[in-house]
């Protein structure tokens, strides 16, 4: 399969928000516009006001997700047991900016962290328990993976380039070998299931803190039907070994689609390896690894 597309990121500012809310949503033209802290790469993200946000993408591959979003969210949200971010207002390109943006209410929280969960086992319960009422929303009709989402919901081989590039990148900083063969055995875990609902990057920015337990879930660009296994990455890059433990459990999650899972994990965090000097992704390598070999994890 081919390279997926590079997207070309553009640039967007406070002042150019303020422009577009004023022609567009003049009710909110008085509301001060500032970024958000860690707003993300998909999205340029605005706080409007205190109550608001602003969401714009910040490339032409990541805007294929506006519509997506704008349709489904409101159709999700009252059948998951958490809040999700739900459009209240839909943008049009002007000011300079060329895409479609969109409006949400700001859902207050801190992004997920190990130090930051109260009950590791609990918050792990509560993220299955989401992750299921997700997968059982009628599928029927929902986007199929593509270029919208970056093909989560399809097979692991879309991302064979970048591993690749990844283990050669890492040769002599990792175990190659071991990542090379749990990589083999996720392509090889082939699903065939039937389409099931998916969030796509449930990651720990996207997952929101209150008083230490999982409060909300937010940034729906990736969510489409297909094979759900992309989700439980966060097994390896976020839960500690009790909290993977009851996850899968929840979740009934057999073999194959664990071992797909951790194909997902393994992808995400190779790449961030080599792309970054920061320790956290070795160590979610080293829970990846130590799973695979037997080692407590």
């Amino acid at each position: 399969m081919p390279d997926l597309p590079r997207p070309q990121r553009i640039t967007v500012d406070a002042g150019q928000v303020r422009r577009l809310v004023a022609v567009q949503f003049p009710q909110w033209a008085g509301l001060p516009v500032r970024p958000v802290a860690r707003g993300g790469w998909d999205n340029f993200t605005f706080h409007l006001g205190d109550a608001l946000v602003a969401r714009l993408p910040s490339a032409a591959e990541y805007a294929l997700a506006v519509g997506k979003e704008r349709t489904w969210l409101p159709a999700l949200a009252p059948r998951l047991p958490l809040p999700v971010p739900v459009p209240v207002a839909a943008g049009r390109p002007g000011a300079g900016y060329p895409f479609e943006w969109t409006v949400y209410p700001w859902l207050s929280g801190e992004p997920a962290r190990p130090d930051g969960v109260a009950d590791p086992v609990r918050f792990a319960l509560d993220l299955a328990g989401f992750l299921a009422a997700l997968q059982g929303v009628d599928a029927a009709g929902g986007p199929q993976p593509g270029i919208h989402n970056w093909f989560r919901g399809a097979g692991l081989q879309t991302y064979e380039g970048s591993v690749e590039r990844a283990l050669a990148a890492l040769e002599g900083q990792v175990d190659t070998g071991l990542a090379r063969e749990i990589w083999t055995t996720a392509v090889a875990a082939r699903w065939e299931g039937v389409d099931r609902w998916f969030h796509g990057d449930i990651a720990p920015g996207n997952l929101l803190l209150e008083d230490g337990e999982l409060a909300a879930v937010i940034d729906f660009g990736t969510c489409g039907v297909g094979d759900p296994a992309c989700d439980t990455a966060i097994a390896w890059t976020l839960l500690t070994a009790s909290g993977r433990a009851a996850f899968r459990e929840r979740l009934s999650i057999d073999e194959a689609a664990w071992a797909r899972g951790r194909g997902w994990a393994l992808w995400k965090t190779l790449v961030a390896c080599t792309q970054s000097a920061d320790e956290e992704p070795r160590r979610v390598l080293g829970e990846i690894f130590g799973e695979c070999s037997g080692e407590p994890g």
